[in-house]
């Protein structure tokens, strides 16, 4: 026999397998087209449908409207509504209530409650009534920033109204944008707010770090905000959000115009679904008043005022964020490319000295940073972040009543907890653990050269932005009509890649009984296929390429923006003096507030041994836990219980002026607070007997790490023990501080804040 016949089999295999494979992979290819497109199809009526609605949103839960905010005395296009809690949740009237607002950078509302694990369904499962403030896809003609801040303190004082039995103000969620408008909000009205949770907030506009995230640099790279404004007159008075939507797109060039498509493609069977939930929120683009974006580009973006207290209301009122009496929850992630850690922190490096003068200043800052949460995926509360809402949900209390200072919140599994299971609320033991200002610089900030280089950018474009009012806006102005207007919104990309699978396409209506026949006779290739892993290979190609892009494009945008605006030229031109002058104004302390602080400095020493057996026991378990630093929920709810047993009448707030008067009292002279327990504690036998007691579960239960806390527990029990100094007739309150001199007096006197 001929040795070539011997081998045809042996090649016609392997070349009939490979042509098998490679008919498989066609009709499979040609099939998975066809459904693509039929998905691109339902996205297209899925947009004009959503468009038609006279209030779009993406709100996965029933809600009731409560408040219209075009009726109030400044209307503006936001609402109230109250959230509906899904079947088999029970809602507890008496639990403080959630707030969450939404972003108005582009998209329609309702990504708060995007999904069941979402921030309301967080806080409904928590057992708190839940409100929604959202907004209308068309702005209110002449509502401006500061009308939404009054509108969302109307709506803060509706709720409170509603529910008169709660404990504590409501508890806000900002998300993005809505972060810093909820912030500006309670800094003019502190007292409407409880604790305030910012997610991927931009608070500090200029902050960054070098080589990373380089969407700070773009508005110098494009000469300040006069292009905003030349938008906003091409828009006949309205900014149309689908422009900032696409600043956001082109952030990841690779996921905008190919990974999410191919993933898709490639999961077409079951991926349909979820894309199309949300394409409905990412396709809903919404509108601004051009002086709203105009007034948030030039003050906040460009001018980073808001964290330098520069921004002035038209009553003339200071926006000041140390005005804020509640307590602060930063939520941030490294995987944030549009809110990195530093812009969402960095304001309290602007704000403060030190942690000192944040206690000063009576507030706590608490900020918990996650390595993998993208900015959507902190909002939407998916697998990566649901345990930090979970738990911020049940422990809103807790940080409600947290001394002042600045916490970093850490959560770690709860596991074989057996007789502490009643002191912990959720899946985690959260803990938080003081930090100082140099952990907020460790994450990110700027150097005074780059200061300078941003303050550059500030001052040059309020040039730019006059030269284009002066100049071109009459003439700009003067051709542009409603019509005109219109027609630029129709025809932007991010809308046209909606409208053209639309119904007015004729050829789009034949997709769907195409797909149909298709869905009828699927033939999915498998995975071995060796086509399909040649398309997985060129697929992997193509989306590192276009990172590689966008990582070579955002080098040469830095690389441009320190060339331009690091130039003395430049920053001379721009009216900055020589390097040694500061390139930004920092915030001072009024001589009101300054006599306040004496005032509570005087009162609180003056009244060192004021109070009974309950304000006795929370001193003493501060003073034993303050060389660890950590305070966490077991030893809170025991505080509660604390609260609960020291007799009817005391309510949170009551609760928290406590722990804060008793925290401060031990700052500004530790000996004698420390020796006035004994006196405070003989004044009701039955229930000091009680509260030490708890005093001593506390610490049994959440354990002593330091041996100067170990000494301090000792101590105090030492002091239980002995005979209590007794109170003259008079009524001496300065008796117990009087029976220990020997110590010497806490240095740090200016650190007492507002009686909350």
């Amino acid at each position: 026999m001929n040795d070539q016949s011997l081998l045809k089999p042996a090649i016609a295999g392997p070349i009939f397998s490979l042509a098998e494979e490679a008919w498989s992979y066609s009709i499979d290819a040609f099939q998975r087209g066809i459904l693509f497109l039929d998905v691109m199809r339902q996205r297209a009526e899925q947009y004009e449908e959503h468009r038609a609605k006279p209030a779009p949103h993406v709100l996965k839960f029933g809600c009731e409207l409560i408040m219209d905010g075009r009726t109030l005395p400044r209307p503006v296009n936001y609402a109230l509504v109250r959230i509906a809690p899904p079947a088999g949740v029970e809602i507890d009237e008496r639990k403080r209530p959630f707030v969450v607002v939404d972003p108005r950078a582009g998209h329609g509302p309702g990504i708060g409650g995007f999904k069941a694990q979402s921030e309301i369904g967080v806080a409904l499962k928590a057992g708190h009534p839940c409100y929604f403030i959202g907004f209308l896809p068309e702005p209110v003609p002449g509502q401006t920033i500061e009308d939404i801040a009054l509108a969302e303190a109307a709506f803060l004082e509706r709720v409170i109204a509603l529910h008169p039995e709660a404990k504590g103000n409501p508890a806000t969620i900002g998300n993005c944008q809505a972060g810093w408008a909820v912030m500006m909000a309670a800094a003019k009205r502190p007292e409407l707010f409880g604790p305030l949770i910012v997610a991927g907030s931009p608070l500090s506009y200029w902050a960054g770090v070098r080589g990373e995230n380089p969407m700070r640099y773009t508005g110098g790279l494009l000469g300040g905000s006069w292009l905003t404004a030349l938008f906003g007159d091409l828009g006949n008075g309205k900014f149309d959000g689908a422009w900032l939507v696409s600043n956001f797109e082109n952030l990841n060039p690779a996921n905008t115009y190919w990974t999410k498509h191919y993933n898709l493609f490639s999961r077409i069977d079951t991926e349909g679904p979820r894309y199309l939930e949300f394409e409905q929120w990412w396709g809903g683009h919404v509108l601004l008043n051009a002086g709203e974006i105009q007034s948030i580009v030039d003050e906040l973006f460009v001018g980073n005022k808001l964290a330098t207290a520069q921004i002035v209301s038209s009553d003339g009122t200071t926006i000041d964020l140390r005005n804020i009496r509640s307590p602060i929850v930063v939520f941030c992630s490294k995987a944030d490319n549009i809110t990195p850690p530093a812009q969402a922190l960095d304001w309290i490096l602007d704000l403060y000295k030190d942690v000192d003068d944040i206690r000063a200043h009576g507030q706590t800052i608490v900020y918990a940073v996650h390595e993998s949460a993208g900015h959507l995926g902190i909002f939407v509360s998916g697998s990566v972040a649901k345990k930090e809402h979970d738990e911020f949900a049940s422990n809103i209390d807790l940080i409600d009543v947290l001394p002042p200072g600045l916490y970093e919140a850490a959560m770690t599994r709860q596991e074989d907890a057996a007789d502490e299971d009643d002191l912990v609320g959720g899946g985690y033991l959260v803990h938080f653990e003081p930090r100082t200002l140099d952990d907020i610089r460790a994450l990110g900030c700027n150097s005074d050269e780059d200061e300078r280089q941003f303050a550059a950018v500030a001052r040059l474009s309020e040039v730019n932005l006059g030269l284009y009012r002066t100049f071109f806006q009459p003439w700009v102005q003067l051709v542009t009509s409603e019509g005109t207007a219109e027609w630029m919104r129709r025809s932007h990309p991010l809308r046209l890649q909606y409208e053209i699978f639309g119904r007015a396409n004729p050829f789009a209506a034949g997709i769907a009984p195409l797909a149909q026949s298709v869905r009828e006779a699927r033939q999915p290739v498998k995975e071995s296929n060796a086509f399909w892993q040649a398309q997985s290979l060129f697929a992997a190609w193509i989306e590192q390429s276009l990172s590689l892009y966008r990582d070579t494009r955002d080098a040469l945008m830095e690389a441009a923006f320190h060339g331009i605006y690091g130039s003395p030229l430049i920053q001379a031109l721009a009216g900055l003096g020589a390097a040694e002058e500061g390139p930004r104004l920092r915030p001072g302390v009024d001589t009101v507030y300054r006599a306040f602080v004496d005032h509570r400095i005087e009162e609180l020493t003056r009244d060192i041994a004021e109070g009974g057996p309950r304000e006795a026991a929370i001193r003493a378990a501060l003073y034993i836990r303050m060389p660890d630093g950590v305070a966490d929920e077991r030893g809170f709810r025991l505080l509660e219980r604390m609260r609960e047993d020291a007799g009817a009448g005391l309510d949170l707030d009551d609760f928290k002026r406590i722990v804060r008067n008793q925290f401060f009292t031990l700052l500004l002279d530790e000996r004698g607070a420390v020796a006035a327990i004994p006196t405070m504690m003989a004044r009701d036998a039955e229930l000091a007997t009680q509260m030490i007691g708890v005093l001593k579960r506390l610490i049994n239960v959440v354990g002593l790490q330091s041996e100067t806390a170990k000494k301090r527990f000792a101590e105090i029990e030492d002091l239980l023990k002995a005979k209590p100094v007794k109170r003259s007739s008079g009524g001496d309150a300065r008796q117990g501080r009087e029976a220990d001199t020997s110590g010497p007096r806490h240095p740090r006197l200016r650190t007492v804040g507002r009686d909350d």
